[in-house]
């Protein structure tokens, strides 16, 4: 992000905080589609995401005057966002469970010769997974969050969110191969 964007947006941050609507409202387009894409990946109903995306905006202008500048808008915002997404997961009553004594496919044994596969199903296949597993999934292959901060924020200890993000590799990987196997018929 360039020097110029950068002293814009604190200048739109600081207007927020005195209670412009007007900057609001550009912070918010600013930010929705990422936020909303990352909410998406966790909840993976639209209608749902949708609202905790509002849920989280609303949340982050009425608690603007917190936001310190230690680390960017966009990931404190993204923060709420996660933090509202498991919120709502919690309340539809799912838990973790510690699923350190399972076993885990080494997925070294898989062929790494697959075709190209398009991001489309690459996506629905992710929606398809275990919620649980997803959530780590998505926090850590694509927001980067390490396991420790995945831990804390989902109240897991690290070692079930490193159990979690394996499960959901190797169930991943063959919801994938399943569909392409389905669309090849016989091909593997």
């Amino acid at each position: 992000m360039g020097k110029e964007t950068v002293e814009i947006q604190l200048k739109l941050i600081e207007r927020a905080r005195e209670g412009d609507q007007q900057s609001m409202y550009r912070l918010y387009k600013l930010y929705v589609q990422a936020m909303y894409n990352t909410c998406i990946r966790m909840v993976v109903n639209q209608y749902d995401a949708e609202d905790i995306i509002q849920e989280s905006f609303v949340s982050a202008f009425k608690n603007i005057g917190s936001y310190r500048g230690d680390s960017s808008f966009g990931s404190w915002l993204k923060r709420i966002v996660i933090n509202k997404s498991i919120s709502f997961l919690r309340t539809k009553k799912h838990e973790f469970t510690d699923i350190d004594h399972l076993h885990i496919v080494d997925e070294d044994n898989y062929d790494d010769d697959l075709p190209e596969i398009e991001p489309e199903k690459v996506h629905e296949a992710i929606k398809a997974l275990p919620e649980k597993a997803r959530m780590v999934l998505s926090m850590h292959l694509l927001e980067g969050y390490k396991h420790r901060e995945i831990a804390q924020m989902l109240g897991i200890t690290e070692s079930t969110s490193k159990s979690q993000y394996q499960r959901a590799k190797v169930l991943l990987r063959e919801k994938i191969i399943n569909e392409l196997k389905h669309e090849n018929r016989g091909i593997y």
